[in-house]
């Protein structure tokens, strides 16, 4: 399997809510470890790869990142 194609400024919603009932995070930090920031109480998490991409239930790319993403080849 390959890894999820993750970029900074993504929004990641996971499958358990945090304790502040907020399911979207924002990636902060991409490497073998993600850095997510809650956007309702703003509390910053780390999470290794393998873990994040477990939780992970959808990723929505922001509309002005979505533009600059490179297209595939035809």
């Amino acid at each position: 399997m390959r890894p999820v194609d993750v970029h900074l400024d993504d929004i990641a919603t996971l499958r358990k809510p945090h304790p502040c009932g907020s399911y979207e995070w924002r990636v902060v930090r991409v490497g073998a470890d993600i850095g997510l920031r809650c956007l309702r109480c703003n509390r910053k998490v780390l999470l290794p790869r393998s873990e994040f991409e477990r939780r992970l239930k959808k990723l929505v790319r922001p509309p002005e990142q979505a533009d600059a993403a490179p297209q595939p080849p035809h």
